[in-house]
C-alpha cells in the first residue's frame, strides 16, 4: 500500500494553476482548421477521468489535405532547398520559444497524460528543446563521400532528403517523442505529417504554433489528432508518404509494416514494445540496485517501453533485495501529478488502468504471488498502486507481455555448476543462466546489469539481444545515445546520428573519367 492517504487532490485544488487550452484544431499548411466531417472527440485528465477539452477529429480526407501541404512544401517548398545553417537558424528559435512555454507545456502533458509536473518541467520539454538543438547542429554537416573507383569513372554520394514523412507517436512521452521524430527529420529537410496520440494532443498543437512562430514555413509540419484506425491507418497507407516513423506497440506495428507494403512500399522506421530484463550480481549493492529496480518500473507510472519489468536477482543477496525492494515500494508517493513531492500520477487513460488490472489478476491466477500493491488507488481517476509479483515463471504472461504499467516480476536465478576445467566454471553457468533468461523473450529493446565486475558486465552486454545495455544505471538516455530495438522491438534507431540518416535517401553521382592520371 503507498504511503500517502487515499484521496486524490481535484483538478480545482491542483498545486498548479491549469492553462487555458489554446489549440484544440488540426494544423494544416500553416493555419488551425476544423476537420473536414467537422467530428471532435474528448481528450480525458486521467487524475479525475474528466473531459479536459474537444479536440478536432481528423479523418483520411485530412490527412489527403496535410499530405497534399506537405508535398507541395516539399517538391517545390523552401525548406528542403536551404541550406543546413539556414534550417538550422530556424529550429534552434523553435527551441527557444520552446524553453520559454516549459511550464505551460509540462502542465498540458501533465493534465492529459498524468506526467510529473515537475519532471515535465525540468527534463521532458528541456528535452525536447534539446533535441532541436542537436538536430540543429548538425543539419549542415549533412556529407556524401568521394568514391574510389577500380574503372576511369568518378563517382560520390549525396544524402538527400527523403521526402514526406508520417510520425505516428505515443502518449507515454508526448513532448520528447513529438521532437525524437520532428527535429531530425527538419534538420533533413523533410516535410512532415504529425499524428499525435489520441489520449495526448494537446502538447502535439501548441508546439505547432510554435514551430510557425519560429519560422517553419507553411506546410512542413501538419499535425493531425485523430485516432490510430483511421487517422493513422490513413498515414500508414497513403501513397504519397515516403516513409512512416512508429513509436508504440509491437501489434500495431505490425499493421503499419502491413500498411506500408501494400501501398506503395514506403520505408518503415518502428520502435516497439520490450519487456526489459534487469540482471543483478550478488557482488551489487543491494540498496542502489533495489533503488534502480523501482526506479526500472515505477518512473512515468511504469508507461515506459524500456521499463525493468524483469527482474533478476542473484541467490546470494536475493532475500536482503526482496525486502529493501517491499521496502521502498511501499513508500512510493501516488498522488497529484502537480505536487512536486508526488512520484507517480494516474495512468494515462481508463482503457490503460483496466488493462494493467486485468493483467494483475492473471499473475495471480497464474500462480504468482503479490508481496505489495495490485489494486487501484484513490478515490477518483486511473491510478494503480506499485505492484511486485514473485513466484513468477517465464512461460506466464506476466513474465511475457508487455504491461506498460508499475508491475514488476521479481526472479531469482542461482548457481547451477558443472564439471569443467575452467577454474570459474560456478562463475561461467551463473553467467550463462542469467543471458539465458534475460535472451528469453521475443522482445530486445533493453537491458540492465548491475555488477562490480566489468568482466561480467561485458560479457552479459555483448550477449543480451537487445538495441541498450545499462550497466550499473537505468534508463538513462541522451540526445547522441541511439535507442531502438532487435527482434519484437522493431528497427531503425531514434537519437543520434543515426536518428537524422534514417531520414536521408543516398544517392550515387557518377561520371566518366577520359585521360586522368589517376583513379
Amino acid at each position: 500500500m503507498a504511503n500517502l492517504e487515499q484521496n486524490n487532490t481535484s483538478a480545482d485544488q491542483s498545486h498548479f494553476k491549469i492553462p487555458d487550452i489554446k489549440f484544440t484544431k488540426l494544423f494544416i499548411n500553416g493555419e488551425f482548421v476544423d476537420s473536414i466531417k467537422g467530428r471532435t472527440f474528448d481528450t480525458v485528465d486521467p487524475r479525475t477521468g474528466e473531459v479536459i477539452v474537444r479536440i478536432a477529429e481528423g479523418d483520411k480526407e485530412d490527412v489527403d489535405a496535410a499530405v497534399k501541404a506537405a508535398r507541395e512544401a516539399f517538391d517545390h517548398g523552401p525548406w528542403p532547398r536551404m541550406s543546413g545553417f539556414q534550417r538550422a537558424r530556424i529550429m534552434l528559435k523553435f527551441a527557444d520559444l520552446i524553453e520559454q512555454n516549459i511550464e505551460e507545456l509540462a502542465a498540458l502533458d501533465c493534465i492529459d497524460a498524468g506526467k510529473l509536473f515537475l519532471w515535465g518541467k525540468l527534463v521532458d520539454i528541456p528535452f525536447g528543446a534539446r533535441l532541436l538543438q542537436y538536430y540543429a547542429g548538425a543539419a549542415d554537416k549533412v556529407h556524401g563521400e568521394v568514391l574510389k573507383s577500380s574503372r576511369p569513372l568518378h563517382a560520390y554520394t549525396l544524402k538527400e532528403p527523403i521526402g514526406v514523412v508520417g510520425h505516428i507517436i505515443p502518449w507515454n512521452f508526448p513532448t520528447s517523442n513529438f521532437f525524437m521524430k520532428v527535429a531530425p527529420a527538419l534538420a533533413a529537410g523533410c516535410t512532415m505529417i504529425v499524428k499525435p496520440a489520441e489520449q495526448t494532443p494537446l502538447s502535439a498543437l501548441f508546439h505547432a504554433h510554435l514551430a510557425k512562430q519560429a519560422g517553419v514555413p507553411d506546410g512542413v509540419l501538419n499535425v493531425v489528432t485523430g485516432f490510430g484506425h483511421t487517422a493513422g491507418a490513413a498515414v500508414s497507407s497513403h501513397m504519397d508518404i515516403d516513409m512512416v516513423s512508429f513509436t508504440g506497440s509491437t501489434e500495431v506495428g505490425r499493421l503499419i509494416m502491413q500498411a506500408a507494403a501494400t501501398s506503395n512500399l514506403k520505408m518503415v522506421s518502428l520502435e516497439l514494445g520490450g519487456k526489459s530484463p534487469l540482471i543483478i550480481f550478488d557482488d551489487a549493492d543491494v540498496d542502489k540496485a533495489a533503488e534502480l529496480a523501482l526506479n526500472g518500473i515505477l518512473f512515468n507510472k511504469g508507461e515506459v517501453c524500456a521499463a525493468s519489468s524483469r527482474v533478476y536477482v542473484q541467490e546470494g543477496i536475493y532475500g536482503e533485495f526482496e525486502k529493501k525492494l517491499i521496502e521502498k515500494a511501499k513508500a512510493w508517493k501516488l498522488g497529484d501529478p502537480f505536487d512536486p513531492e508526488t512520484r507517480q500520477g494516474p495512468q494515462v487513460d481508463k482503457k490503460q488502468f483496466e488493462r494493467i488490472l486485468s493483467y494483475i489478476d492473471i499473475g495471480v491466477k497464474e500462480g504468482g504471488t503479490l508481496l505489495t500493491g495490485g489494486k487501484p488507488w484513490g478515490s477518483k481517476g486511473y491510478y494503480v498502486e506499485p505492484t511486485v509479483f514473485v513466484d513468477v515463471k517465464e512461460d506466464m504472461q506476466i513474465a511475457r507481455d508487455e504491461i506498460f504499467g508499475p508491475v514488476l516480476s521479481l526472479m531469482k536465478f542461482k548457481c547451477t555448476p558443472k564439471i569443467r576445467s575452467c577454474l570459474r566454471s560456478v562463475t561461467c553457468r551463473t553467467v550463462e543462466e542469467a543471458i539465458e533468461r534475460a535472451n528469453n523473450s521475443k522482445y530486445g529493446l533493453a537491458a540492465g546489469v548491475l555488477t562490480k565486475d566489468m568482466n561480467v558486465a561485458n560479457r552479459v552486454s555483448r550477449s543480451i539481444r537487445a538495441g541498450i545495455i545499462w550497466i550499473n544505471c537505468y534508463s538513462s538516455l541522451d540526445v547522441g545515445f541511439p535507442f531502438g530495438g532487435y527482434k519484437m522491438s522493431g528497427f531503425g534507431r531514434e537519437l543520434g546520428l543515426d536518428g537524422l540518416h534514417k531520414y536521408l535517401q543516398v544517392k550515387t553521382v557518377m561520371t566518366p573519367l577520359h585521360d586522368s592520371p589517376w583513379l
